[in-house]
């Protein structure tokens, strides 16, 4: 088999390399959006919608690379896509009006996709159904560095040479991580993927989105999203515009939730290993139902502590939640994992992005929508702790 060729250190390196496109794509530029709106001459929420644009074509995309991914394998679409990313970013660069940053933002998505379906694909490809859930918290542990970073980065090019260079940055990065790939990265498809049906059809898609095991767990994985995607859009405005941050302050603020993430991205796996993923599961929607409740007593306080500690908390159950949903969501699958993993990532992210995206048309204030986002858990959490939700949380066939 082909990933025996492999040893583990660089398949996680080019995982670790691929996954970090679309956070640093999404996290990096969150302190320059208020003088972005001032370029464009546009409203901070307009703003918000280079966000949802390119989380929306970062899992719909993934309808494409997924077929692609089993049939020509993980390497040459990884490589497409970094050099749609790479182009993509430059034109962001260069936007003279915010329809143009749209469609830049739009094709940008695009390439990350790629880059997200091979992270997650590679993990299934080299780790199997037992460990790749694991390997996804892992994952989510490095994505969360890039929100503790990112902003602080993104800070300080604004500061010292405009909001635009956040997006030169994406480039250089497109550029080295790409030069990674091409000297290191070996193929991890396995000999057996199924090559004759591995195409965009409608038809290969059914038996997956039609699996009740993948269902129930990548609705959890859509629903948990919805709400990091839906501080991420949010708090730029809600702390810098309505509460009154600098960009030092908020960095601060956004950089030490995403201390919390690292530590709930790194605790998941751990605890899964100890009580398994239905307690994991578990957990993460008591945690995230909680911090609902915690939102609509404190969150409009005027306070930024009042918003970002209930913030906080639901940051801790989304990571209970992602590894472990996606790891169940991907187990039947092992023969078309690239296929199932485009189909998760369209429900994911496209699924969160049109999610927030509506309810962001109710113009709720920040901690309003937050707290909506986080109760739209409870039912999952109903469904998870009956015999129905026990079984279809049982170890599948591997």
């Amino acid at each position: 088999m082909k990933r025996q060729q492999n040893s583990e250190k660089p398949v996680v390196i080019m995982m670790i390399l691929l996954i970090l496109f679309s956070p640093i794509a999404i996290d990096i530029y969150l302190p320059a959006m208020p003088q972005m709106a001032d370029y464009f001459g546009v409203n901070i929420v307009n703003v918000q919608d280079t966000i949802t644009w390119f989380i929306f074509s970062l899992g719909f995309g993934q309808l494409v690379a997924g077929p692609m991914a089993d049939r020509y394998g993980r390497r040459p679409v990884a490589l497409v896509g970094i050099a749609i990313y790479c182009a993509s970013s430059w034109l962001a660069y260069e936007a003279y009006s915010f329809e143009l940053m749209l469609v830049a933002r739009l094709l940008q998505g695009f390439g990350a996709c790629a880059t997200t379906v091979i992270a997650f694909t590679a993990a299934r490809d080299f780790f199997g159904s037992k460990r790749s859930g694991q390997m996804i918290s892992y994952l989510n542990g490095f994505i969360s560095f890039v929100p503790a970073l990112a902003p602080i980065l993104g800070g300080w090019i604004t500061i010292n040479y405009g909001w635009k260079h956040n997006f030169s940055f994406m480039v250089v990065y497109s550029i080295v991580a790409g030069l990674f790939v091409l000297l290191f990265f070996k193929e991890t498809k396995p000999e057996n993927t199924d090559i004759e049906n591995a195409k965009v059809s409608f038809k290969n898609y059914m038996p997956i989105a039609t699996n009740p095991t993948f269902i129930f767990h990548v609705t959890m994985c859509l629903l948990a999203m919805a709400v990091i995607l839906s501080y991420v859009s949010a708090a730029p405005g809600w702390l810098m515009v309505g509460i009154g941050l600098d960009i030092n302050q908020f960095t601060m603020w956004f950089g030490f939730n995403a201390i919390i993430n690292i530590a709930g991205c790194m605790l998941a796996p751990k605890f899964t290993d100890t009580f398994g993923s239905y307690k994991t599961l578990v957990t993460g929607l008591s945690t995230i139902i909680f911090a609902g409740l915690l939102m609509t007593l404190i969150g409009n306080n005027g306070e930024a502590w009042g918003f970002m500690v209930p913030i906080c908390i639901a940051t801790v159950g989304a990571a209970f939640i992602l590894g472990s949903a996606a790891g169940k969501a991907l187990a039947p699958f092992g023969h078309c994992a690239g296929t199932a993993a485009a189909l998760l990532g369209l429900f994911q992210m496209s699924g969160a992005s049109i999610l927030v995206s509506l309810l962001q048309k109710i113009k709720l204030e920040a901690p309003d929508m937050m707290a909506v986002q986080m109760f739209l858990l409870i039912p999952s959490f109903c469904l998870i702790v009956t015999q129905v939700g026990k079984k279809l949380n049982e170890t599948v066939k591997q």
